[in-house]
């Protein structure tokens, strides 16, 4: 009796501990946006349809404004809902959010920011050089969408792949081939991973991802996923490690490796980066 009373005790003593902690978490400091009450623990995982997680953000976003507060079990989120709010945020006060939405220390994050986004410019994003590579590309795309012979088809995959294709020029310097084996595994491993994203138990290791990650099921294929993503990106950069040309970068990854030698961060070699293997 005294042994069953002991552990009933801790368990007590245990759960408002974590009632108390969340709480705490949830309370936060400052001026929040405006938002639906969250329980502790488990947020406002009651309020959100896990199945249909947009149309629950449009109903918020309809009762408290283009911008407001909801917590993902413990974690305080600032929703942004809306292309005004969005461009506000993430164009016309770019540099002040910056360091909202990605927490980084010295600024790193920062400076990783602004190099990409002027490699990219320099690799003719947003300029009127890319348009080369656009065109060149749809053709490709038209002489698919005649292999079709009139026959009724998703477009979706098809543009996908061209938009894709595109941005793989500028990153690994080379252009793949619709049936390129390697680029149809990239491509499907990014599909699985935003269909499993969306899925229930998917929004659910949004809300509990300590809990989940001991819990078997389809969102543990997630990671594995992100695992063989980077073995791919590896490859490529193990491979423009050994035939890089300081003075005559052919592409993101071969700037990002000079401008990693020039700062003296990170000394990449071929062997390290096939470590994975």
């Amino acid at each position: 009796m005294e042994s069953l009373f002991t552990t009933l005790f801790l368990v007590v003593c245990i759960s408002c501990l974590l009632l108390f902690s969340a709480w705490r978490r949830m309370s936060g400091n400052g001026k929040l946006p405006p938002g639906p009450v969250a329980f502790p623990i488990l947020g406002n995982a009651l309020q959100l349809n896990m199945r249909n997680l947009p149309k629950s953000i449009l109903e918020l976003s309809a009762k408290y404004g283009p911008v407001f507060t909801v917590y993902i079990g413990s974690e305080r989120v600032v929703v942004l809902c809306g292309y005004e709010a969005v461009k506000e945020a993430l164009v016309d006060r770019g540099d002040e959010f910056s360091t909202v939405l990605i927490t980084s220390a010295c600024g790193r994050w920062k400076q990783l920011r602004r190099f990409a986004l002027s490699t990219l410019r320099n690799f003719g994003m947003g300029k009127k050089s890319i348009e080369k590579r656009i065109q060149e590309e749809a053709c490709f795309l038209v002489e698919r969408l005649r292999n079709t012979h009139e026959q009724p088809f998703d477009p979706t995959l098809f543009l996908t792949h061209t938009v894709s294709k595109v941005i793989c020029s500028i990153v690994f310097g080379n252009r793949f081939d619709y049936e390129d084996k390697k680029f149809l595994s990239l491509m499907n491993l990014t599909e699985e991973n935003k269909d499993l994203v969306r899925s229930v138990l998917g929004q659910f290791y949004n809300f509990f991802p300590t809990l989940l990650n001991y819990i078997p099921g389809p969102h543990q294929m997630v990671i594995k996923n992100f695992l063989e993503l980077s073995r791919f990106f590896l490859d490529k950069v193990k491979m423009h490690k050994e035939s890089l040309d300081p003075n005559c970068p052919r592409d993101f990854i071969d700037a990002f490796l000079i401008k990693m030698e020039q700062v003296g961060k990170i000394q990449l070699n071929p062997e390290q980066v096939g470590m994975t293997h």
